[in-house]
């Protein structure tokens, strides 16, 4: 690295970002895939499924994102499987996102009025037809604005993948602070960046919230 100067700090920071985004991508869209087919197991697998999808949920959101990042990247190659920095992050942060999401979009679900199970199995429906014609569409509503609120969890999260060594900005900005030593600078950007992804986000998950409301 040359000598660097402030716009040369914020070139290499900037240089970073994209990396920070594939990664939030990764794991958003890959929990909210794995979320959807736990909750789905547990709304149409009974009681037992119901219960263990509750033991997974619990036991990853009871371990600290940190410590699901260490057993992906140093456990997986005691079992012969070579794991790379953005690997272990993604799988680390895909569980974290999962579980959440699952929580989520379990409580939409049931937030639907029982009555309205009820009612349609009275009538003939079948459980999955109930699902998806009459309750999933309430319970989308229900769910959209704090799915894209942890959104912002997400992005803010994908900052201890440098722990494992994946270069985003946060990992960058350290490398970039042992060479020039400006702490200040450096991490002001990083937090700007992150404000910069982050508050839009926020300001449409509060959009949402309001344009859903059930109560008004």
């Amino acid at each position: 690295m040359n000598q660097f100067t402030t716009f040369g700090i914020v070139e290499t920071i900037l240089s970073k970002l994209p990396w920070t985004l594939l990664l939030s991508l990764i794991a958003f869209v890959g929990g909210a895939f794995v979320a959807g087919l736990l909750t789905m197991f547990a709304i149409l697998g009974g009681k037992i499924a119901n219960v263990g999808v509750s033991v997974v949920i619990s036991t990853v959101q009871s371990t600290p994102l940190l410590m699901l990042m260490f057993l992906c990247f140093f456990g997986l190659p005691l079992f012969q499987i070579e794991v790379s920095p953005l690997l272990a992050a993604s799988a680390a942060l895909v569980a974290f996102t999962a579980a959440y999401l699952t929580e989520a979009w379990r409580s939409a679900l049931k937030a639907v009025h029982a009555g309205q199970w009820e009612a349609a199995l009275s009538s003939g429906m079948r459980h999955d037809h109930v699902l998806l014609a009459i309750i999933l569409p309430q319970a989308v509503r229900i769910a959209i604005p704090p799915t894209v609120g942890f959104l912002v969890q997400v992005v803010k999260a994908t900052s201890l993948a440098s722990i494992v060594g994946f270069m985003e900005i946060t990992r960058v900005g350290t490398v970039l602070n042992n060479i020039t030593f400006r702490p200040f600078l450096i991490f002001a950007i990083i937090g700007a960046l992150y404000m910069a992804l982050n508050l839009p986000i926020s300001l449409a998950a509060r959009h949402l919230e309001r344009r859903f409301n059930f109560n008004r």
